[in-house]
């Protein structure tokens, strides 16, 4: 039987592949290194969360009716007839921990990040995978505008980092959950006379999520969409201030922003500010990540009313977009400094190797050797495929005089170093 992975769900290598480059290990890290360092400066701090949840935490954070939960859970009951779902978002399963460790309690505000995998069973597609690598941030406990700009001036700066400098904002306002019927009535009295024109997931939503219809790609329900009710002219006066002082702040901090009145989010807990960052020399894939706040959140998963913004978006999304634009990271070097080539009686010279390869690691060197006892030749190529800067030769002559050959690779000079002395000489050799 030929085995292989699940459909949309990738490996990332140590080497580059031939196909899809992006692909990584060394691409992925990076990527990571930056978000990591991005939230630091910005005062976040790690959370790490299983990657199974409850079902029934994502049926009440989510909504029972949007797509993720109807659609594309990967859910399954466990040996003890629990049900179990392999998390499809990071919001819900930071709020669980945030309960269960009362961290709401002991931390009046709460800045958190995570990089972690989200599973969705949804029709794959490039840049749209069933597991996905998503970076996130979670604030808890302010409900200032301000926060909302420094996530999404967060957001935009770490892609800055990433090279990625042709951006634009887009921002809306959901409303709060009081707000939002009237809005929900009026946009279906606006569709009912032509919802027979519409597609299938847009008359699917017509009841079941009627919000969910502005966030559509089908050109003929965007048609018939054009002149629908906007939702800020249905915000209450406290959601209407709190993106009015929004606005104010990015104008402030210098951000353009384009006010998208179609734009809603995907799930339930969604409210107040939403927002989307778009590249803007991607063409129609041109989504880079977005978020918004969920002020209901923590309630209705059980704890106290603590209000909530955060953004998610994909690593692999990520990379695309690098590949796209032809940005190329500076990737860590991961070839070895020195590459240990043995020669002569085995017996005699591989434990003398082996104990000098575990004093350069000791020392911090990146050193590797050959472990298939091959000839002189065979040995220096691979050194070479590794790409190793010095070749430490080593045979039965070495070991009597008591000192190693040093070359070096790309002049091919060759001198003897005391065995003494071969950790300081490559120390040196490597500044």
């Amino acid at each position: 039987m030929k085995y292989a992975a699940p459909p949309y769900m990738n490996d990332v290598l140590p080497y580059p592949p031939s196909k899809d480059g992006w692909l990584h290990t060394a691409l992925w890290r990076y990527v990571e290194t930056v978000f990591r360092d991005t939230c630091r400066r910005y005062g976040y701090r790690e959370i790490r969360t299983p990657i199974l949840e409850q079902t029934e935490l994502f049926k009440r954070s989510i909504g029972e009716e949007t797509d993720i939960v109807s659609k594309e859970m990967f859910t399954f009951t466990d040996r003890g007839n629990r049900s179990l779902t392999l998390k499809p978002e990071g919001t819900a399963p930071t709020v669980r921990a945030c309960l269960e460790h009362k961290l709401f309690a002991e931390h009046p505000v709460l800045k958190l990040y995570y990089v972690g995998q989200n599973f969705r069973y949804e029709r794959g597609q490039k840049g749209r995978y069933r597991q996905h690598q998503q970076l996130g941030v979670e604030v808890f406990g302010a409900s200032d505008p301000a926060i909302d700009a420094e996530v999404i001036l967060l957001a935009m700066e770490f892609y800055r980092e990433l090279g990625v400098v042709d951006q634009e904002l887009h921002i809306n306002s959901v409303g709060t959950a009081a707000s939002r019927p009237a809005y929900r009535e009026a946009l279906r009295d606006y569709v009912r006379p032509f919802l027979a024109e519409m597609s299938e997931e847009g008359q699917g939503r017509f009841e079941a999520n009627p919000l969910r219809m502005l966030d559509t790609k089908d050109e003929n329900d965007l048609r018939l969409l054009a002149a629908a009710p906007r939702l800020v002219d249905f915000l209450d006066d406290e959601s209407r201030t709190h993106f009015e002082t929004l606005q104010a702040y990015l104008t402030a901090a210098g951000v353009p922003y384009i006010i998208d009145h179609r734009l809603v989010r995907g799930f339930d807990y969604y409210s107040k500010t939403c927002f989307e960052i778009i590249g803007t020399k991607l063409g129609s894939q041109n989504a880079l990540g977005g978020g918004g706040r969920y002020d209901g959140l923590v309630e209705e998963c059980g704890g106290p009313s603590t209000p909530g913004i955060g953004f998610g978006l994909g690593i692999e999304r990520c990379l695309l977009v690098l590949d796209a634009l032809g940005i190329t990271p500076p990737l860590e070097d991961e070839r070895p400094l020195a590459f240990l080539v043995t020669l002569g009686d085995a017996a005699q010279v591989r434990p003398a190797a082996v104990k000098l390869l575990a004093e350069l690691r000791a020392a911090g060197i990146a050193a590797d050797m050959d472990y298939r006892s091959r000839k002189f030749g065979q040995q220096a190529k691979r050194a070479d495929e590794l790409g190793a800067r010095y070749l430490l030769v080593l045979g039965e002559g070495e070991l009597e005089r008591g000192v190693v050959g040093l070359r070096n690779q790309a002049t091919k000079d060759q001198t003897d170093v005391p065995l003494g002395e071969v950790i300081s000489q490559l120390q040196h050799l490597a500044v």
